[in-house]
C-alpha cells in the first residue's frame, strides 16, 4: 500500500509518500520561517497562501524522487487538525481533490499522532507499549501509548506550552523569530549558577505542566536588569538568562517523564515534536534514562519538526489495521481544535 502524506497545519508545507512494504519512499518539506521572521510570529494568511503556492510543485518533486506516478497511490491521507484553520483548509482541499481526481480514498489526520509515531520511521523504532513526551508547538503532553489509535492522556500544559514559552522568552531577549532554536543556541554559552529561574509544578506530584510562570520570571529578570533595555543587555548576560531558561524547562520535562516511567512500570520513553530537537533536552533524558534504566527513542532530526512523512505514516498505520478508514466521500471538514484522546481506536 502506498500512501501520500499532506501536511500543512501550520507554516510547513509537507509531502511524502510512504509503501507499507518498502518504507519512506521520499517526502519534501518547505518551510515558512523566512516569510514570518519579520513579522516575529506565523501570520495565518500568510501562511494559508503560501500552502496554495507550494503544495503542487512539492508534489510533483515528491512522486518524482520516488519514482511514483499519481495514479500508483493507494491512498491520500492529510492533516484534519489540530492547527491553523485556513492552512488546514488549503491541504485538505488539495488532498481530497487529488482524491477525487484519480479516484483514490482519502483520510483524514490528527498531526499529534503524526509526531506520536513519528519515531517508528527511524531506524530503531520503539515497540508498543511506550510513554510519549509530545513537545509540538502549541502542546506540551504525556501520553500512554498502547498501540496505533490507544492513547491515554497523562498530563498535559495548563497554560503555555513549552515551545510557547521558548518563542516568547526567546522575543523577550531580543532574539526573533523562531525563538527555540536561538534561545538554546545562545544557552550552550551561558552560566548556570547565574540565573535560578523557577520549576513550574515539578513537585506538583501529577504529570502536568505549566510554562507561564517561567516565561514570566523572564520578562521579570530582563525588567530588573539594570541596563533595562534589552538592546543594551551584554550578550554574556543574555546567554546566561537563556541557559536559566532552559535549565529549568528541561528539568521540569524531564522529571515529569522519569515520574511517568516509574509510575506506569514502563521502559521506553518517546519524544516527539519540534522541542524533541533540543539538544539540552535530548542529554537530560539520556542521562536520566542511564540512571534509571529506561530507553528513550526520538525521531530522526528532520521529522521533529512538522513534515509529510509523519502524515503519510500515521495514515498508512491506520490503514493497515482497517482499510476502510480512507473513503471516497471527497467532502471534508478541519478541526483546529481536536485532542489527541478524542481519537477513536481503530
Amino acid at each position: 500500500m502506498i500512501v501520500l502524506g499532506v501536511e500543512s497545519s501550520c507554516d510547513e508545507t509537507g509531502l511524502a509518500l510512504y509503501d507499507t512494504q518498502r518504507g519512506l519512499l521520499s517526502h519534501a518539506l518547505h518551510s515558512q520561517v523566512a516569510m514570518h521572521e519579520e513579522y516575529g510570529g506565523v501570520v495565518p494568511e500568510l501562511a494559508s497562501r503560501d500552502h496554495i503556492r507550494r503544495a503542487i510543485p512539492l508534489l510533483e518533486h515528491t512522486l518524482e524522487r520516488a519514482g511514483i506516478a499519481l495514479s500508483e497511490i493507494d491512498a491520500i491521507a492529510y492533516t484534519q487538525g489540530p492547527g491553523l484553520a485556513g492552512a488546514l483548509l488549503v491541504g485538505s482541499s488539495i488532498a481530497c481533490a487529488l482524491g477525487l481526481a484519480t479516484d483514490k480514498p482519502v483520510l483524514g489526520v490528527h498531526h499529534l499522532e503524526g509526531h506520536l509515531l513519528s519515531p517508528l520511521l527511524a531506524a530503531e523504532p520503539p515497540q508498543f507499549p511506550f510513554i510519549a513526551l509530545l513537545v509540538s508547538g502549541g502542546h506540551t503532553q504525556l501520553m500512554r501509548v498502547d498501540g496505533v489509535g490507544q492513547y491515554t492522556l497523562l498530563g498535559e500544559t495548563l497554560d503555555d506550552a513549552a515551545g510557547e514559552a521558548f518563542d516568547k522568552s526567546a522575543k523577550l531577549l531580543g532574539l526573533g523569530y523562531p525563538g527555540g532554536p536561538a534561545i538554546s543556541r545562545l544557552a550552550e554559552f551561558g552560566d548556570p549558577t547565574a540565573y535560578k529561574l523557577p520549576r513550574p509544578m515539578l513537585h506538583s506530584k501529577d504529570f502536568n505542566f505549566s510554562f507561564s510562570g517561567l516565561k514570566t520570571a523572564v520578562l521579570t529578570v530582563v525588567k530588573n536588569h539594570e541596563e533595562k533595555v534589552i538592546a543594551n543587555i551584554c550578550e554574556q548576560d543574555k546567554a546566561d538568562i537563556a541557559r536559566g531558561f532552559v535549565d529549568a524547562i528541561v528539568d521540569v520535562l524531564t522529571a515529569k517523564c522519569v515520574s511517568a516511567i516509574k509510575h506506569t512500570g514502563l521502559k521506553r520513553l518517546v519524544i516527539a515534536g519540534g522541542v524533541g530537537a533540543n539538544s539540552q533536552l535530548r542529554a537530560s533524558l539520556d542521562a536520566a534514562a542511564v540512571a534509571k534504566k529506561f530507553k528513550v527513542f526520538y525521531p530522526e532530526l528532520e521529522f521533529c519538526t512538522d513534515n509529510g512523512a509523519m502524515i503519510a505514516f500515521a495514515g498508512a498505520m491506520r490503514l493497515q489495521i482497517n482499510p476502510d478508514a480512507a473513503q471516497k466521500d471527497y467532502s471534508f471538514n478541519v478541526r483546529p481544535r481536536w485532542p489527541l484522546d478524542e481519537i477513536k481506536v481503530v
